[in-house]
């Protein structure tokens, strides 16, 4: 959500050389020690964005309902978009969505220093579908629009602290180098291979509740197939622009293979909780102390 439009709107062989019978029972071994190997190390490491693994046989078990989705406890979940200082022409709504460095770097120091574990949208999904554990403390960090000083700024900051984030990408900006410079295609392929994950936030900010017909190919189908072409990943996670959401949306996102939405710090749906996921702007303006305040009101 740029924060110019959110102004006028108050936004991852074997050879065959033995008989048929003989590789299924290696395929079968295969799982359930696959299957082992990520139950114990979530179980024994507290499934943090460092070292979760999913789970295969999760498919097996039955998913939650609604309800139960919405009975369990949100996970903080905080929305950056610019990482840089203020400038003079910063209007004061702008200034929200305009982290300055010193202050970015004071907001993740704060939730190392509590205790915080950053997540990603798998964990999260596994939590609120199967009750899946999740680490003490938990947190998810999620940039929006491609900015380039996420990568320059952000990133490198997270690493410091070992934390993983998920970046959102308006695909219309890929590689852009005007006034305001955005991400290339190689520096959200390293931000993948580096273990954080790549979601979409679609091609260029239209607003989803103005969608027609064929807005659902140009903002949600090609950016897709753009961005698994540069991750080699399925793109599975999506971000409203501004937040903004309608019921209408929901069945076109899950046709479309995604496991879940965020929207911003409006009320989820009572049906679909899974597409209506509560994120919040760690405002500009906010100390460290001041977004740890607002983390615990919040959610």
């Amino acid at each position: 959500m740029k924060y110019t439009i959110a102004k006028s709107l108050i936004y991852l062989a074997i050879p065959a050389a033995i008989a048929i019978t003989s590789c299924g029972e290696n395929k079968k071994l295969s799982n359930e020690s696959s299957n082992a190997t990520a139950a114990a190390v979530n179980e024994k490491e507290g499934t943090t964005a460092e070292n979760y693994q999913a789970n295969p046989a999760k498919q097996d078990r039955k998913p939650a309902d609604a309800a139960t989705i919405l009975a369990r406890k949100q996970v903080p979940i905080l929305c950056y978009h610019q990482i840089r200082d203020w400038r003079a022409k910063d209007s004061q709504t702008a200034k929200d969505y305009i982290t300055p460095v010193a202050t970015f770097k004071s907001h993740i120091k704060m939730l190392a220093d509590s205790g915080y574990h950053t997540i990603l949208p798998d964990q999260l999904y596994d939590y609120l579908v199967y009750g899946d554990p999740l680490p003490s403390k938990p947190v998810m960090i999620t940039f929006d629009d491609t900015d380039m000083d996420q990568f320059t700024i952000a990133a490198p900051e997270l690493k410091k602290y070992n934390y993983k984030a998920v970046y959102y990408i308006m695909t219309v900006s890929i590689g852009r180098m005007g006034k305001v410079k955005y991400m290339s295609s190689d520096q959200i392929k390293q931000l993948s291979d580096e273990g954080n994950v790549i979601g979409s936030h679609t091609y260029d900010h239209k607003n989803v509740k103005k969608y027609v017909a064929e807005d659902w190919v140009q903002q949600i189908d090609k950016p897709t197939k753009r961005l698994e072409e540069i991750t080699g990943k399925e793109i599975e996670y999506f971000a409203y622009p501004f937040g903004l959401w309608n019921k209408e949306a929901i069945p076109e996102l899950k046709k479309r293979g995604f496991k879940s939405a965020y929207i911003l710090s409006t009320k989820r749906d009572e049906n679909d909780p899974l597409f209506t996921i509560r994120r919040i702007i760690a405002s500009g303006y906010w100390t460290a102390k001041t977004l740890h305040n607002s983390m615990i009101n919040s959610f």
